[in-house]
């Protein structure tokens, strides 16, 4: 069987439109902050710094399904760009 090196398009970017849009649901639902980290069990400083540096901080697969549950929004639109 041959294999080979198949091209694909990543957004080396993702991370930043996650954040965005967790910020975006986040905020249409009209939850803050202190209240969302309190609800899915992570500091306030750890949500803030998320947000705020556009996904440098990172985030488990996790803790981004405890949000979309918390905001009742499907994981998938977290991902649209």
């Amino acid at each position: 069987m041959t294999t080979f090196k198949r091209e694909f398009n990543f957004n080396v970017n993702i991370i930043e439109v996650v954040a965005r849009n967790v910020r975006k649901y986040r905020k249409i639902a009209g939850i803050t902050q202190e209240q969302l980290a309190l609800d899915i069990g992570v500091s306030n400083d750890f949500l803030r710094r998320f947000e705020s540096t556009f996904g440098k901080e990172g985030m488990s697969l996790n803790t981004l399904y405890k949000i979309s549950v918390v905001l009742d929004v499907t994981m998938d639109k977290f991902f649209e760009e």
